[in-house]
């Protein structure tokens, strides 16, 4: 049976603290909370006698009767999936969110949402009989593409043909006895940052995640902001000329068109069988085909046309993020998802458009740099999706 949560308001509070921040002492607890210590002890005792909360040891001295540490119970274990950009990626957290275990392997989402969401399923079976646990506390799943969060379902997904309304949420908590949550893979992985990344000492920021779907995660005000309709974000479907490359949404143009990684391929076939690269037409002859692993290794080779593509899709990029930042006016834009090499390249291109087109007062003091989380992002986010609703009173 999955483990029963929090029953009061100040209980889930206490949770979501020792999630946040790690072991606390019980007076630093007490204190943050505002209770009396009577009534903070009741709520732990309860908590404890539920399996969610337990005794770390001792705190450090403060002068006096030393206090005692208390952490999220051991039981308590989320499932995080992250699908996209060719794998399908499955790991087990603690109740902090830390990474446990984990799994990668290659997925085809075009086989369709129910061959996909039956691996998930037998991954994290997997994962949790490894682990020694009957069940899990809650499964949390990033996805390339719009989501209905209100149902956990996708919506008109170019990135998941055949996905559409999918009740991948549903279908889940059904096969897995768990809450299960589901959003988009880049505001999962803006909670990631959020929680354990770059942009935890940051209020406002944006997360800008490239590869095969472009997307954007916005935390205002210390949340994650989703808009009226789940669809804040969605800065892949821009569109940057009326006249550009067909894009998997049908539109012309759109920023994923040409900065996706997709595009950097498409571009780069194109490169190769024209003369202009050597080195991309020897990838291609030898595999008879590309990849945007190709494109990055010839880039960081010093090919030049595979660094004029870099160079080019950076630049669109940036004037894209240039709108993003006078109308948000964030602490900090963090970048992720760029292919092994290539980041430093991207960055320097983005930043270099960002800083002479935006305003002085929006980036004075905006700096703009990559994640140093890669995909663990998406996959804390995940579980801290579904780690707010299990920290939820009852």
């Amino acid at each position: 049976m999955p483990m029963v949560g929090p029953e009061t308001a100040d209980q889930a509070r206490l949770l979501r603290l020792l999630r946040d921040d790690g072991p606390r002492s019980r007076v630093e607890l007490a204190d943050l909370l505002g209770l009396p210590r009577a009534r903070f002890a009741a709520e732990v005792d309860r908590l404890t006698t539920l399996g969610l909360v337990e005794s770390a040891g001792p705190a450090a001295s403060r002068g006096g009767r030393r206090s005692s540490l208390l952490r999220v119970g051991a039981q308590v274990r989320f499932g995080a999936v992250l699908v996209g950009d060719g794998l399908l990626r499955v790991a087990l957290t603690d109740g902090e969110l830390n990474p446990l275990a984990r799994h990668d392997e290659p997925v085809d989402v075009r086989l369709g949402p129910d061959m996909v969401v039956g691996r998930i399923v037998e991954l994290l079976g997997k994962l949790r009989g490894e682990a020694g646990l009957s069940s899990l506390t809650g499964v949390g799943v990033a996805l390339p593409a719009p989501v209905e969060v209100r149902d956990g379902s996708p919506v008109s997904a170019p990135a998941l043909p055949g996905w559409h309304r999918f009740p991948v949420r549903d279908t889940l908590a059904a096969e897995l006895g768990c809450p299960v949550q589901v959003d988009n893979d880049a505001n999962a992985m803006a909670l990631g940052e959020r929680h354990a990344g770059t942009g935890r000492p940051f209020d406002d920021f944006l997360y800008v995640k490239l590869g095969e779907a472009i997307g954007c995660g916005l935390v205002l005000a210390g949340s994650l902001y989703r808009g009226a309709a789940s669809g804040a974000g969605d800065i892949g479907h821009f569109q940057l000329t009326e006249d550009g490359p067909l894009c998997g949404c049908g539109n012309n143009g759109c920023v994923e068109a040409y900065c996706g990684d997709v595009a950097l391929v498409r571009e780069a076939v194109t490169a190769a069988r024209a003369g202009r690269s050597t080195a991309l037409a020897d990838r291609l002859a030898a595999a008879g085909t590309l990849s945007v692993a190709d494109v990055a290794a010839a880039a960081t080779e010093g090919d030049a046309a595979a660094q004029t593509l870099v160079r080019d899709a950076a630049r669109r990029l940036g004037r894209v993020l240039v709108g993003l930042v006078s109308f948000v006016n964030p602490a900090i834009v963090i970048i992720g998802g760029a292919p092994a090499g290539i980041g430093p390249v991207l960055l320097a291109e983005i930043r270099g458009v960002v800083y002479r087109r935006s305003t002085p007062l929006a980036t004075g003091s905006m700096p703009i740099v990559l994640s140093d989380l890669g995909d663990t992002a998406g996959l804390i986010g995940a579980a801290h999706l579904v780690s707010t609703q299990s920290y939820a009173a009852r």
